[in-house]
């Protein structure tokens, strides 16, 4: 079947694309340039998307910087850094970009029917990051809704799915995942910073970080500190 694979660069949309094709899935990838704070995390989606062999591979360009409202798309808001994780779940982050998921999946709508692709898959995740909105079940089951009300497809044969394989599992379960299916960690972007080097300090390294760690494991991305 086609498949439709939201791919950011990092660690769980690779796991997610791996994952897409190890279920047979023919994968079409889809990333996104909204002129983010890290855009360093495209490089990565092009090299793992070549590394996976997908069918065809896409960048959607738009631009949020003059709206502002997020850390990752406005310089003059701090990234949070050196949090622990209780720190993270305690509220939603400044790295929340307002409807970030609501537009992607949108854009993913639209190329899946076009193609007519039955399934798109998105690494969204509840257990390992401070409870953005747009990465809960309750979010997901309402965009399947608008899937299934939105399209012809939906309408008139078969909704297009959304597919979450990583929504309940925990960032180290993640990594055990991908190294069953081979994913090329070396090659993943996961820091919110814009630098060559990933930051080490940032939510998203930290969670990232810590996860190796724990399963005993060195990450290959290379680091400031």
């Amino acid at each position: 079947m086609k498949a439709v694979v939201l791919l950011s660069g990092g660690l769980d949309s690779a796991t997610v694309l791996y994952s897409a094709i190890a279920s047979g899935d023919e994968c079409y990838a889809l990333s996104f340039d909204y002129q983010q704070r890290h855009q360093k995390e495209l490089e990565s989606a092009i090299a793992i998307a070549q590394s996976a062999g997908v069918i065809d591979r896409k960048i959607v360009s738009f631009d949020l910087r003059s709206w502002g409202g997020s850390a990752l798309t406005d310089d003059k808001i701090d990234l949070p850094q050196e949090r622990s994780l209780a720190q993270m779940s305690a509220d939603i982050p400044v790295t929340y970009v307002p409807a970030r998921n609501t537009i992607f999946l949108s854009f993913a709508l639209a190329y899946a029917e076009t193609i007519d692709a039955g399934r798109v898959y998105i690494g969204v995740n509840a257990l390992d990051y401070s409870g953005y909105p747009d990465c809960r079940l309750d979010y997901i089951q309402a965009m399947q809704e608008v899937f299934r009300l939105g399209t012809k497809q939906g309408r008139e044969g078969e909704a297009i799915k959304i597919v979450t394989p990583l929504i309940d599992l925990k960032k180290t379960e993640i990594i055990q995942l991908g190294n069953k299916l081979g994913v090329p960690w070396e090659k993943t972007w996961s820091c919110y910073a814009g630098g060559d080097k990933a930051c080490g300090v940032c939510d998203s390294c930290q969670l990232r970080l810590a996860a190796f760690k724990e399963l005993g494991l060195q990450d290959p991305v290379a680091y400031i500190c």
